[in-house]
This record gives structure tokens, C-alpha cells and sequence, in this order.
């Protein structure tokens, strides 16, 4: 079975926006659920503004406990700059993430900063941090559409996904940072950057706003793209993207690839203790579309591994 990439990335940009925010055993517990399960990958934070974003005022706490818990695990942190670099680099990052948003206006509302001078810093942060031997990730958020301004152009992704390259990138991530792309449309744009950057250093980062993270993920499978980022149980959305709903749900992907002759390496049965964990945690119900049916066929194991012989032959 040919294998599928996946990072979850559930304790970064799923918790970003929760308005119950975690303490730092928690994430760090969830990340070990996450791990339990199989998954390899995991973007476990971001150093950005904690007046910004203060679910994520823990990082330089929290990235060590994961670092000492899971040394094993792939583990990336988003940084917006040289100076969130600086304080990620101080608590042993070992992987960093860039965002660099696809509109002038996504760029302006988001980091107070034109297009331009966005792609520039992300340049600068991408290259101070191979000067200090740290693994790159950089995401082109807004890929598909962005929420002031419309359809993002083809062209324009591509030209930053391939500066995004130049600046050495081990990774370019292309974000439907609001959920609102169709499987054409991510056929058609992944068939195009895979054609100009090697498919292997692809990656996707889907939402479920309008209810086709599946099958756009499958629609990037056709074009090639083997890595996803995903988010167990769904949670996520953008604090800076209007109308942006959760992520892909990890145990969606999983179960979809799976079916279809894909392996992952990941136990849907550990990603339920993840959501299970999670859901008590923020006081809400979690899990992508797949949930019920999980839920139903662990309650048929579990009843069948309690049923006595006599009566499973009556």
C-alpha cells in the first residue's frame, strides 16, 4: 500500500481558536494521545503574539515537554518572523513554519503587512532558520480563495509557492485557509504546482466549511499529493479568516485513505481516545463526518469482546 504524510495539527491550529484555552499538560497530553495513535507529525504550536493569539502563550513552555516526552515525534512550530524564530529556536525547535498569505488584503488584515513585504520576511525567517539547521515548512494560505478578495489567482500561488522554493522551503503547504475550495479547483491548482515543485515537497491544509474536506483531499490524492495536514476531531479555524470552520478531520482522512488502498499508519481507534480527550477538555462535541459510525463500531467491539459464549450463541 503506497503511504500518505499526514500532521496533525490539531494542538496548533485547532486550539487556536478555542475560546476554552488549554494549559500546557493538556496539549502536551494530547499530542501523546496523537502519537499513541500513530501519527508521526505534528505541529504542536505556533510563536506568535500572545496579545494575538493567547491559546498559544504556553509555546516556549510547552515545546519542551514534548520534545522530552515524544523525542521520536516530527515535531514543527509556526513562527510569523524573525523574532518568533528567535524565541522558537530558544525552546529547541527543531522544525519551523512560515505563512505567507496569497492576497494583499489577507496579508494586511492578518500581520498589518502588504504582500511584498510578507513574502520578504517569510524569506528572511526561512533562511535564518537553515543558517541554524532547522527543518522548514512555509504555507501559502488564502490558496483557493481568500475572504476579501475573492478567488486567489493561479498564477499568483504558484509565483509564491515557487519563491517559497527558492528560499528553501522543505515543505510548501497550500492552505484552503477558509474552506471554500471544490475538488476541481484543488485538482486543477495541485495538477499545476506539482508540475513546477516536486510533489513530494507538496503538501495540502484543508477545511470543512462548506463540507468537502474529503473529497478535496481525495482530489489531491488524484493530483499526486501525498502529505496533509489535518486535525483530529476536526477542530480548528482561522481567528483571522472570516467564516473559516474547522480543519479536515484527521480520523476522516485516515478513514477514506485507508479504504481506498492508502496506508497511514494511524489507529482510528487511538484517534478516538484523542477526541475523547479533547472534547472533555474544551466542552464541546468534536469529531469529522466518520464520528457516529466510529463511535457504533467501537461499541460493537466492545460489546463483542464482553459477550459471554454462551450467549453469543443464543
Amino acid at each position: 500500500m503506497e503511504a500518505i504524510h499526514i500532521t496533525d495539527v490539531a494542538p496548533r491550529d485547532g486550539l487556536q481558536n478555542q475560546p476554552v484555552h488549554l494549559g500546557a499538560n493538556d496539549k502536551l497530553r494530547l499530542v501523546q494521545l496523537l502519537a499513541a495513535a500513530g501519527v508521526r507529525s505534528v505541529e504542536a504550536t505556533s510563536f506568535v503574539s500572545p496579545k494575538a493569539v493567547p491559546q498559544m502563550a504556553d509555546a516556549a513552555e510547552l515545546l519542551p515537554l514534548v520534545h522530552a516526552a515524544l523525542p521520536a515525534l516530527r515535531c514543527s512550530v509556526l513562527v510569523p518572523n524573525l523574532k518568533g524564530l528567535e524565541r522558537a529556536h530558544a525552546a529547541g525547535a527543531a522544525e519551523i513554519a512560515v505563512v505567507l498569505s496569497a492576497t494583499e488584503t489577507m496579508n494586511q488584515r492578518n500581520i498589518n503587512m502588504g504582500l511584498e513585504q510578507a513574502t520578504e520576511v517569510s524569506e528572511r525567517t526561512l533562511a535564518a532558520a537553515q543558517a541554524l539547521g532547522l527543518r522548514t515548512r512555509a504555507y501559502v494560505a488564502v490558496a483557493f480563495d481568500c475572504p476579501f478578495e475573492g478567488e486567489t489567482p493561479l498564477a499568483e500561488v504558484l509565483r509564491l509557492a515557487q519563491r517559497m522554493q527558492a528560499a528553501g522551503a522543505g515543505e510548501i503547504v497550500i492552505a484552503d485557509t477558509i474552506g471554500s475550495a471544490s475538488p476541481g479547483m484543488v485538482k486543477e491548482r495541485m495538477r499545476v504546482l506539482a508540475e513546477a515543485i516536486a510533489p513530494e515537497r507538496l503538501a495540502i491544509h484543508l477545511h470543512d466549511t462548506r463540507g468537502m474536506a474529503v473529497a478535496n483531499a481525495w482530489a489531491a490524492l488524484e493530483a499526486g499529493i501525498r502529505r496533509f495536514d489535518a486535525s483530529v476531531g476536526g477542530i480548528g479555524g482561522c481567528p483571522f479568516a472570516p467564516g473559516a470552520a474547522g480543519n479536515l478531520a484527521t480520523e476522516d482522512l485516515v478513514l477514506m485513505a485507508e479504504r481506498s488502498g492508502f496506508a497511514t499508519g494511524i489507529s482510528l481507534d487511538g484517534l478516538l481516545e484523542a477526541i475523547d480527550f479533547a472534547q472533555e477538555r474544551l466542552q464541546r462535541p468534536l469529531g469529522g463526518r466518520a464520528i457516529a459510525w466510529l463511535r457504533r463500531q467501537r461499541e460493537k467491539t466492545n460489546s463483542s469482546n464482553n459477550t459471554s459464549p454462551e450467549t453469543a450463541t443464543t
